[in-house]
């Protein structure tokens, strides 16, 4: 794909942008082989571009972005430059406010463009927050590496009873109850919970069991969690702290493991729990390989 092509498929992109956050562009999912360093998010008035790699077009790409920038809604412009340390992000053009965020259907989340690490809202889940959503009415929810809590204002949106949110991270539950508040939510019956889930079973156990639970780890974190040692540790303790009637979620963001490992390994330690779906990602982060991309599997327990 040439520039002049990647420009055109940008406008295009861009036509029914709003408020709502919008991925106009993934070369994360290797589609396009020119350009899989980069990726374009629409978030209201800023363009967000990150770039993962350095390319000896960045020069010419830059030209492109800043005309369609001048000849377009948005105001702001930030480039994130993830392949040098540290990650640092920039305003290019126009001002950042300090209270950006992310809209996703209707529900408002925190986010922090100038951070040099994740901006705080993972917008490929945005599926996975739906159907959160659509089924949690009445439901005892438990969010496990729950980050910033975008399932559970997505569970109290959709009506449930109550939720857990568990992550090591007191930062990341704070903005979570933050997330919260900007959705007018109560937060009674919301629990944040700064737990090493591998080491507080008993802890997550007295407040089950649960309707729904949501296993969104990291693929790996240094003295946290490593998928292909620690997924298991999570999966045979669910027989303990789930509803005879429950739901599971269980997602998988690592390129080198594909359904069968979460498939075969449920099979193997919570035979209970049945295979239903892998829900579909959002059309705008196709991936040439779709088991390389983000894999949420749903699972069902039935008495």
């Amino acid at each position: 794909m040439t520039i002049e092509q990647l420009q055109e498929l940008l406008e295009e992109s861009a036509k029914d942008t709003a408020e709502e956050f919008k991925r106009l562009f993934h070369g994360r999912g290797g589609v396009y082989e020119e350009w899989k360093h980069l990726t374009i998010d629409s978030v209201d008035r800023v363009l967000s571009v990150a770039l993962y790699f350095e390319e000896e077009s960045e020069d010419k790409l830059f030209e492109m972005i800043k005309m369609f920038v001048s000849s377009s809604r948005y105001t702001t412009l930030v480039v994130q430059r993830r392949y040098i340390k540290g990650s640092p992000s920039e305003v290019i053009i126009g001002e950042l406010s300090q209270e950006t965020f992310a809209i996703e259907n209707g529900m408002k989340l925190k986010l922090n463009l100038l951070s040099n690490q994740n901006s705080l809202y993972f917008p490929d889940m945005k599926n996975g927050r739906a159907f959160v959503r659509e089924n949690a009415k009445d439901k005892s929810v438990l969010n496990l590496f729950s980050y910033t809590c975008a399932f559970s204002v997505a569970a109290k949106l959709g009506g449930a009873r109550s939720v857990s949110n568990i992550d090591m991270s007191k930062g990341a539950l704070s903005v979570g109850r933050s997330n919260h508040h900007l959705n007018d939510l109560d937060t009674n019956g919301v629990s944040f919970l700064p737990y090493n889930i591998l080491k507080s079973f008993s802890r997550i156990k007295k407040k089950g069991p649960y309707d729904l639970i949501i296993i969104d780890p990291p693929t790996f974190q240094k003295g946290s969690f490593e998928a292909t040692k620690d997924y298991q540790k999570i999966i045979k303790k669910l027989p303990e702290i789930a509803a005879d009637e429950c739901m599971l979620l269980a997602c998988l963001n690592s390129p080198e493991l594909d359904c069968d490992f979460l498939v075969d390994l449920i099979k193997e330690l919570a035979p209970d729990f049945e295979f239903v779906e892998r829900l579909e990602n959002p059309k705008e982060f196709a991936s040439l390989d779709e088991q390389r991309s983000l894999k949420n599997l749903l699972f069902s327990r039935s008495s």
